[in-house]
């Protein structure tokens, strides 16, 4: 099967961002038969895509013609939560306090503290390096559990995953590639451990089916029982993971 163009993509002018409230983005898709409108809610995004024969100008047009659906939708996201000393942030489903600069000798390494009434997590340096080394100290915590579960899952179910790499994926939570490498997202490890274990249990799995058919769930149910619950809870909360981090939430 032939894999379709990758879109064009541009931007709408400043001035069509700043009546919006949010960056616009505009792919010129060749697969792409009318227009469409979303809003990315990881991103925080609005995409129009359009096809190969509408002039930007259209897109513009849309966008304008749809603008109280859009703004409507930016309205019902939560605020970005970048990181910042004294904010409160979830650690495998409990709420950490954040200490930075100015609160906490300088130190080279990110350290949990037990405190109360919440315990914390001291980011050492200037604010850009006390951001930077706050994302890395997550992204190993994530790598820690889900190297752990993986595991588990994968002797379970009789496989051999390849290489794990943790990333920040903004449209899902894990993938399996073909030649059996998984990647996550380090957000993970801010929801509690069972929602972890279930996209371990789900990624793994597809080392057996590189499907979503009956077979395959029969896997992850086998190796994860809860996971029906876990699907509700991304349903429903999984999107608020994506607003810390960074200087606005990614």
């Amino acid at each position: 099967m032939r894999k379709s163009k990758a879109p064009q993509v541009t931007t709408l002018s400043k001035r069509e961002t700043e009546r919006v409230g949010a960056p616009v983005e505009v792919r010129r898709h060749p697969a792409a038969r009318r227009l469409t409108l979303r809003v990315s809610r990881t991103r925080r995004a609005v995409i129009v895509t359009l096809p190969v024969q509408c002039g930007i100008e259209e897109a513009g047009l849309f966008l304008n013609r749809n603008i109280e659906w859009v703004r409507e939708r930016l309205d019902s996201l939560p605020e970005p939560m970048p990181f910042r000393g004294g904010m409160l942030i979830p650690l495998r489903g409990i709420a950490h306090r954040v200490v930075m600069p100015g609160e906490i000798p300088r130190r080279r390494a990110v350290r949990r503290v037990d405190a109360f009434p919440f315990p914390e997590l001291h980011a050492p340096g200037e604010l850009v390096s006390a951001i930077k080394r706050l994302e890395q100290w997550f992204a190993r915590e994530a790598r820690t559990d889900l190297e752990q579960r993986v595991a588990w899952h994968a002797a379970r179910l009789d496989v051999k995953p390849g290489r794990l790499t943790i990333r920040d994926q903004t449209s899902r939570w894990g993938s399996c590639s073909t030649t059996g490498a998984l990647s996550f997202s380090w957000r993970l490890v801010l929801a509690p451990p069972a929602i972890l274990d279930y996209v371990a249990a789900h990624e793994v799995a597809h080392l057996r089916e590189m499907n979503h058919g009956a077979r395959f769930w029969t896997l992850v149910r086998k190796t994860c029982p809860a996971m029906d619950e876990a699907k509700r809870w991304l349903r429903i909360y999984g999107m608020d993971l994506h607003r810390y981090g960074g200087e606005g939430g990614t």
